[in-house]
């Protein structure tokens, strides 16, 4: 096992890019490589570069790669925004989804605040 899968905002990272993929998969196929594709690599990418940061030499270069994964959660939230305001979500799938995001960049924030001492 890899030293970040062990890491809680790493799993609970997963956890949210399979929650976005299953929501996504209800998106209409006019937006197959436009809102789903978006989604679906912040997503992804949030987990991504925590495992890719992992691998630095050093904290203050694995710190950059939590920042960039925190800038994948925001990037996120603005794609649940207009997928609301599209109705392709529910209220209740955003605001769950809203509350994950919410909970991961917490983390990332820890995690970031422990690699700059």
């Amino acid at each position: 096992m890899f030293g970040f899968e062990k890491l809680e905002v790493w799993q609970k990272s997963i956890e949210f890019a399979d929650h976005i993929y299953g929501v996504t998969r209800t998106f209409p196929g006019d937006e197959r490589f436009g809102l789903t594709s978006q989604m679906r690599r912040a997503s992804v990418s949030v987990a991504s570069n925590i495992a890719e940061g992992s691998s630095r030499s050093s904290g203050r270069d694995f710190a950059r790669f939590i920042e960039i994964a925190c800038g994948s959660s925001m990037e996120t939230v603005s794609h649940l925004a207009i997928a609301r305001r599209q109705e392709m979500i529910s209220d209740a799938d955003h605001r769950a989804l809203y509350e994950e995001t919410e909970r991961i960049v917490r983390m990332l924030s820890g995690l970031r605040n422990s690699l700059c001492k």
